[in-house]
């Protein structure tokens, strides 16, 4: 009766809520910033359990924050009809996931401007016995077989998301960052009023590290959180009192411990927040999750996320005995259960491939699913019979959808793509649906299709359409795919580039050349639609783009990253030159007088030091880049791996320290710069822009010098990135029109 009626007010849906598709325009334009920043954002999507619809959150940009919304909106995955809005508000959803039993949908959102409105909130949390108004991000259910406004299920002082529903669909795990020694929801409300009723406003640190990001840190840590789905009841931290049953050798752990006070407990950090990925045993009789024991080593020592078992009943914490990081740890959901998680191994490398493992709860005995796969391992999902993993990973300007048998001995066992993509990229996926005919979903975008999402055929590997949310915008723009080549380096290597082509193209012109630099450096350039560095964008006035997966780059295998310890920047530095000199050859079309550089976070170290080694270039844009490698190392928020890359601790003097340092060679900078930077930017802070400016002006070289006040690493406000976008354009207008 559940299903039946689910089925029904689902089909009311498509009937009351289906548009007609929007018609492709036929008049074209060069891409604006608008076009760019305008085009609708798709979140990761989430497939139902029988397999008959997508639920994704959709972003609508605004220039304006307080008129841009995220919502959920919900698809059948047979393509039957067209997406139909879930949700209404302003504050986003996120971290959407289906009941068991495909009923409901999971999600946090802001309780400020989330799903309902504040006198709603507190009836619901009257009937549910707790307490309203609790800030921040809160867990909602949206019963959609019901029907009607979403559901507040949690009233957690420090906020809830990450929502993992229990099998039983009667409880949901989440994070939370709590206060320590704090163990009950009372406790950390009593600890939030303490710290707001200081007189004193110092921030006081032991050990490392003390940013993240953008942020500075305080003395929370994530925990993991239950909250049972009955009446009255309370959110229970499963880690509050959770003591060490077992642990690897070499972890400063004993067994008695408690986890959460160890003082290098902790989550996964990168960019901004910090949570412990978690999963269910299929019965629900463990939480497995990873977390860190050594953060307060990150100094000096890579900082290594453990995989752990909690048994919810009694609070006991065993660790998988394996000297390794763990990540993203899954179920397979099955009988006969497994853990997967993405894997790597602690050495001297500050990179290495992140490959797909399969533990066994028992013994925790392992094996690599992906050991021979030259390629690392990004997000994946467990098939819904528990015999294959699904999985997306980079490769040479691609982003692919791969598979894997899970049993040993499975004929067909090794990796093998699904299909065979030819352009653009996977961004993100899911996979669920019946055991014998799951369902694949994914968001693909290329440089001239924004992100929609699509069904894909899992044993052909093609796709097709569920959105259209942004074809006739995408439709109206003047553009080219890109264009792509390789050529062997002087060290043997092959290089992958792109080429991307100006508006109104026209091959017996000649066009001023921009070669824009990827981050990273672990990272590569893709054919994909990018917001902070479009790639059109950036020729739109007239220039043809040249980007360059130099050494280092990912998706062309664990050596080729790897090349670039000890070798930070000369090496990737003359490739790209010799990238420039292949591009030369190969179009007529680029005027190799009138040249540019310019990159950020990474990009912007390279681009600094093109500025000192290099006078081929007539302008150079750096934005977030490195100018002095010992300032940097000792500013950022992340440290361990600067040194090792640069063979030790300066003072002992590796030569790196001086030879491949930008500042050391700065009585060549000529080049005019712009320079720019967020002052909130704690991964390469503002002093170093601030040093390369200093120098420049002292060099009388000529320079420009942009500081956003409220941004961080990137620059993700609408109106700060169109005034960057303008500020680029003038700049390189300046120094290449003229022959």
């Amino acid at each position: 009766m559940r299903h039946r009626r689910l089925r029904s007010a689902l089909a009311l849906i498509i009937a009351t809520g289906a548009v007609a598709w929007p018609a492709a325009q036929s008049a074209k334009h060069a891409i604006a910033h608008e076009d760019v920043w305008l085009m609708k954002r798709l979140g990761t999507p989430a497939v139902s359990p029988d397999g008959k619809w997508a639920v994704l959150p959709v972003t609508e940009p605004a220039y304006d924050t307080t008129t841009q919304s995220t919502d959920l909106w919900m698809v059948p995955t047979d393509g039957s009809a067209p997406p139909r809005r879930l949700t209404s508000t302003r504050g986003a959803e996120s971290g959407i996931t289906w009941s068991p039993d495909g009923t409901r949908l999971a999600f946090s959102a802001p309780v400020s401007d989330g799903p309902l409105s504040p006198s709603s909130l507190n009836a619901l949390a009257a009937q549910a016995g707790r307490p309203g108004g609790a800030s921040g991000q809160q867990i909602f259910v949206l019963d959609v077989a019901a029907g009607g406004a979403p559901a507040q299920v949690t009233d957690v002082a420090t906020g809830a998301r990450m929502p993992v529903w229990r099998p039983d669909g009667k409880a949901i795990l989440f994070n939370s960052d709590v206060y320590p020694g704090a163990s009950t929801d009372a406790e950390n409300r009593q600890a939030m009023a303490d710290r707001n009723a200081r007189k004193w406003s110092a921030r006081v640190y032991d050990a490392f590290p003390v940013r993240d990001w953008d942020r500075w840190l305080d003395d929370r840590r994530p925990s993991l959180l239950v909250q049972e789905l009955s009446p009255g009841a309370a959110a229970r931290d499963l880690l509050a009192t959770a003591t060490v049953g077992a642990a690897g050798p070499g972890m400063h752990v004993k067994k008695g411990d408690r986890l959460a006070t160890l003082p290098g407990f902790g989550g996964q950090m990168g960019s901004g927040s910090e949570s412990i990925a978690a999963s269910w045993a299929p019965d629900g009789s463990a939480v497995v999750f990873t977390a860190t024991v050594n953060r307060h080593e990150a100094a000096f020592a890579n900082v290594v996320q453990t995989l752990w078992m909690l048994d919810p009943a009694s609070g006991s914490v065993l660790s998988v005995p394996q000297p390794l990081s763990f990540s993203d740890p899954r179920s397979n959901g099955a009988a006969g259960w497994a853990i997967f998680a993405k894997v790597e191994p602690q050495n001297d490398r500050t990179y290495n491939l992140s490959r797909l493992w399969r533990v066994s709860p028992e013994d925790g005995t392992v094996r690599t699913l992906t050991q021979g796969f030259d390629r690392s391992v990004g997000s994946y999902t467990v098939a819904p019979d528990g015999k294959r993993v699904f999985f997306l990973a980079e490769d040479a300007g691609r982003q692919k959808l791969y598979s894997v048998a899970t049993e040993v001995g499975t004929a067909g066992g090794a990796v093998k793509e699904v299909g065979a993509l030819t352009s653009g990229v996977y961004s993100s996926f899911h996979v669920a649906g019946p055991p014998a005919a799951p369902v694949a979903v994914a968001v693909w975008e290329s440089a001239v299709n924004p992100p929609e999402l699509v069904r894909i055929d899992l044993a052909t590997g093609k796709t097709a359409p569920l959105t259209r949310v942004n074809a006739e915008r995408a439709a109206s723009i003047d553009w080219q795919p890109v264009k792509e080549f390789t050529f062997t380096s002087a060290k043997g290597r092959s290089i992958h580039n792109l080429v991307v082509l100006p508006p109104a193209f026209d091959p017996a012109k000649k066009y001023p050349l921009f070669v824009v630099i990827h981050g990273g450096p672990a990272s590569q350039w893709m054919d994909q639609f990018v917001i902070r560095w479009n790639y059109h964008l950036l020729a739109s006035p007239g220039y043809v783009v040249l980007l360059t997966n130099f050494t280092g780059s990912t998706g062309f295998g664990e050596a080729f990253a790897q090349a670039i310890q000890g070798d930070p920047l000369d090496t990737p530095g003359q490739e790209i030159l010799q990238a420039v000199d292949e591009a030369l050859a190969r179009y007529p079309f680029i005027d190799g007088s009138r040249m540019a550089a310019g990159g950020a976070s990474y990009g912007g170290h390279l681009t600094n030091w093109l500025a000192v080694t290099t006078t081929r270039f007539k302008a150079l844009v750096s934005h977030a880049g490195l100018y002095d490698q010992v300032s940097q190392w000792t500013t950022s928020d992340i440290v361990w791996p600067r040194e090792v890359t640069m063979g030790g601790p300066a003072w002992e003097k590796p030569p790196l320290w001086q030879s491949q340092n930008p500042i050391m060679k700065s009585a060549s900078l000529k080049t005019p710069m712009l320079v720019t930077a967020g002052e909130r930017d704690y991964r390469v802070p503002v002093n170093n822009t601030l040093q390369l400016w200093t120098i420049l002006q002292r060099q009388r070289v000529p320079s420009r010098l942009i500081v956003f006040p409220d941004e961080n690493h990137w620059v993700l406000k609408g109106e700060n990135s169109r005034f960057f976008y303008d500020e680029v354009h003038a700049w390189l207008a300046k120094w290449l029109k003229a022959p």
